[in-house]
């Protein structure tokens, strides 16, 4: 593991397990066969054995809940902190998976380049359109499940990692913006509406402190063993 990113992986992120690099050969799955629509209805259906009564879509979305978290969370940390651009594009990116097909890890091909812009849609730009797109058609297609809820599993995750990283021993004053910016503005430079536009809010709970919830249910209910989960806008009465 390169010093560059090895340093990122205290404080907030110490839950994290550093990504692995490989140059040549990487092992895991190359993240690529999750748009093969065969590869991926035989992904769901082994993570889904999980879960015997749940509902393709909410599989899929907690699936992604599981993947999204750890692509965040790596990639929001070199971003911000070293303003790096991991090769997070599905071209390049491997994947480390448990036996139930949930990503536990990620195989870099490199420990990233240096940032060539520093506007907000410019920098996470292979986030959004190596990954995060192609990633969320293919699972839109597979299930019928909404594209909604599988960007609001990213926002969520891409809200809380630029919250966490503000209290990272390397986290300099504004640290978070460029991520804000993004997740406020309604559309991207190119015009297309922006998928991750405000994906959490807070409110008043009922002891006066901010509640964090999300702007969309991840409808994770429909499966019978978990319900709702902790940031759930239909547990919101407020």
């Amino acid at each position: 593991m390169p010093s560059s990113l090895a340093r990122l992986y205290v404080g907030p992120l110490q839950h994290l397990a550093p990504p692995a690099i490989a140059t040549v050969a990487p092992a895991g799955m190359p993240a690529r066969e999750l748009l093969e629509p065969a590869y991926l209805d035989t992904l769901l259906e082994r993570f889904g054995a999980q879960y015997p009564q749940g509902d393709r879509r909410a599989v899929a979305s907690l699936w992604s809940k599981w993947h999204f978290s750890s692509l965040c969370g790596h990639g929001l940390a070199a971003n911000l902190l070293l303003k790096r651009d991991l090769p997070l594009g599905l071209d390049e990116l491997h994947l480390q998976q448990s036996p139930e097909g949930q990503t536990t890890g990620l195989v870099l091909r490199h420990a990233g380049r240096p940032l060539a812009e520093l506007d907000p849609a410019s920098r996470f730009a292979t986030l959004l359109d190596g990954h995060l797109t192609p990633l969320v058609e293919a699972l839109t297609a597979a299930t019928g499940a909404s594209p909604k809820v599988f960007w609001s599993n990213a926002g969520n995750y891409l809200e809380y990692f630029a919250g966490a990283l503000v209290d990272h021993p390397m986290a300099s004053p504004g640290l978070a913006e460029p991520a804000r910016e993004l997740m406020e503005s309604r559309t991207l430079p190119d015009g297309r509406r922006n998928p991750l536009y405000r994906p959490v809010r807070y409110v008043q709970g009922d002891d006066g402190t901010p509640r964090r919830l999300r702007r969309l249910c991840c409808i994770r209910y429909l499966i019978d063993d978990l319900g709702v989960c902790g940031n759930c806008p239909l547990e919101c009465h407020v």
